[in-house]
């Protein structure tokens, strides 16, 4: 992951309080030599899905996915905190989703319309999280 995108990740996360307990888990790459391309899906996936164990609610995002506003993101953030859930957010290796995540999973949230790569969507959710987590604080972040 380039440099400037985990200074990103680190500095939304120090944003956060501590109180918000939120935790990014990295998986490893799948090494692709000798395997097709679901074979590794499937592989990260069944690592995913174990990292969701403790979950109760466990989102995915993907391409098909349902895009949110920063509102609508800061609103279930919202109903979460309200239901004490511990939630999970799923972000595919290079290859996408597997099935069984995507199955796993109770809703598929869109990220964006783009393709983006990797590391970038990881940047982009955890920036997402810091910003509707700064709407429901009050805190003047947010611009419309």
């Amino acid at each position: 992951m380039p440099d400037w995108i985990q200074t990103g990740i680190n500095h939304y996360q120090k944003q956060l309080p501590a109180s918000f307990n939120f935790e990014l888990i990295t998986i490893d790459t799948q090494k692709r030599k000798g395997k097709n391309i679901e074979q590794i899906k499937t592989l990260e996936g069944e690592l995913l899905i174990k990292a969701t164990q403790g979950s109760n609610l466990v989102i995915a995002f993907d391409e098909k996915g349902k895009q949110h506003s920063t509102k609508g993101i800061a609103k279930n953030m919202e109903n979460w905190q309200q239901n004490g859930d511990n939630v999970a957010l799923l972000i595919g290796g290079a290859d996408g989703l597997s099935d069984g995540v995507k199955k796993h999973a109770q809703t598929l949230w869109g990220l964006s319309s783009l393709t983006l790569p990797h590391s970038m969507a990881r940047l982009l959710a955890v920036e997402q999280i810091y910003r509707a987590h700064s709407l429901l604080t009050n805190h003047p972040y947010h611009r419309e």
